[in-house]
C-alpha cells in the first residue's frame, strides 16, 4: 500500500462514528477494543493502518518504553492512605488513596478522576480538582 493510500485512508476514519470505527478495526485486525471514545478509537486505528503498513516503533523506541515499567493510575504514587481534600461547594471532601484505587463517601473509585467527577457531578481531571497540577492557561 503507499503512502498516499494509507493518507486516505486514514483520512477517511475521521468521516466515522464508533460503530463504523468500530467495523474497519474489526474488518482489519479482529476485535477492536472496548473504547468509547470516538476520537481516542480513531487515533488507535490510524496508528495501527500506519504502523502495519510503515512499520511500527524502532527497536530503541521499544526498548526505551519496556524499560518505564506499567503505566499506574496518577495519584497512587501518593503513597496507600493518603488523604486528600478539597472544599467544594462549600463542604470538605475527602479521598483516601487505597491500593485498588480511590475511596470517596464509602464507594472506591478507580481513578483519582472518576472519584473527582463522582463529587462534582461532572467529567473532572482528578490530579487537577485536588491541586495536584496545574490548570492549563
Amino acid at each position: 500500500m503507499s503512502s498516499m493510500d494509507v493518507e486516505a485512508e486514514v483520512g477517511a476514519l475521521a468521516r466515522l462514528d464508533l460503530e463504523g470505527l468500530r467495523a474497519v478495526w474489526l474488518q482489519r485486525f479482529g476485535p477492536a477494543p472496548r473504547l468509547r471514545s470516538v476520537e481516542l478509537l480513531g487515533l488507535c486505528l490510524a496508528w495501527r493502518i500506519q504502523a502495519q503498513t510503515q512499520g511500527g516503533l524502532d527497536t530503541d523506541t521499544r526498548r526505551t518504553l519496556a524499560r518505564t515499567g506499567p503505566v499506574r493510575m496518577e495519584g497512587l504514587e501518593l503513597g496507600i492512605g493518603t488523604r486528600l481534600t478539597r472544599n467544594w461547594k462549600g463542604k470538605t471532601v475527602e479521598v483516601v488513596v487505597e491500593d485498588n484505587g480511590f475511596r470517596w463517601d464509602g464507594q472506591t473509585f478507580a481513578s483519582l478522576s472518576a472519584a473527582a467527577s463522582a463529587i462534582a457531578g461532572t467529567r473532572w481531571n482528578g490530579p487537577r480538582f485536588f491541586g495536584l497540577r496545574e490548570a492549563r492557561r
